[in-house]
């Protein structure tokens, strides 16, 4: 056998080999990889009702076990109905209820929305007035660091604790991320609904409010539900 026969035989039995082993460490960190992203998820819910600390490290074990004692999850269909397994459908959506002793604290959209280079991921957290947010974060982004990327910084995020999705007759005005501070840009009358905006990321600022805007939309039968002091609990 030539040389340059050998050199093509163990390239290609080298390939073969790599392919194989990387197919094998894909499959086998696959499970790994799904249940850290649910675990990100599950402490970001967390985080957006203040049940666990941005500061503060914690166990996956300790987020699992919070979790558990503390969220439920529902889905509902476009009149603001809970629906079981059997019944969902593409159009149903899902939300999470933070439960303390039987009563339901507020209620938890997940946000899913256009950003200037890619989707915005993260949870806004609503009191169960049906009204005000008392909590946002964000889990998975694709914006510039240090310009549009502070939309996950703890700075922007508390911004959004105390405003108003409704404005003062009931209609719903959602929340803005205004074109600089609220203070110096938006009437005094408007300022619970905007959050300060990030300087340089006027475009991230207005795809967010964009997005948020159309998901509360979605979810304005459940809200109203709220509103009317019917929560959301098992039914049937």
């Amino acid at each position: 056998m030539s040389s340059y026969l050998k050199s093509f035989v163990f390239a290609a039995i080298m390939c073969f080999v790599c392919s194989i082993l990387l197919t094998a460490a894909s499959s086998g960190l696959k499970e790994f990889q799904q249940k850290n992203i649910a675990l990100d998820k599950q402490k970001n819910v967390l985080k957006s009702v203040g049940l666990i600390q941005e500061e503060q490290q914690y166990s996956p074990e300790q987020i699992e076990t919070v979790y558990a004692e503390n969220i439920r999850t529902l889905w509902i269909n476009g009149e603001g109905k809970i629906i079981g397994e059997k019944e969902r459908g593409p159009k149903d959506l899902q939300v999470y209820l933070n439960v303390r002793k039987e009563q339901v604290e507020s209620y938890i959209i997940p946000i899913e929305t256009r950003g200037l280079w890619g989707k915005i991921f993260g949870y806004l957290a609503i009191k169960n007035d049906g009204s005000t947010i008392s909590g946002f974060t964000v889990y998975k982004h694709s914006e510039t660091p240090g310009l549009g990327g502070e939309i996950e910084k703890g700075w922007f995020r508390k911004n959004f604790e105390g405003k108003k999705i409704i404005d003062s007759a009931g209609g719903l005005v959602s929340v803005s991320v205004a074109k600089g501070a609220v203070s110096e840009v938006v009437p005094k009358e408007k300022h619970p609904h905007f959050v300060d905006g990030i300087s340089g990321a006027t475009l991230t600022g207005k795809f967010l409010s964009t997005g948020l805007k159309e998901i509360l939309l979605e979810y304005e039968p459940v809200s109203v539900r709220f509103r009317k002091n019917r929560e959301l609990k098992t039914e049937g």
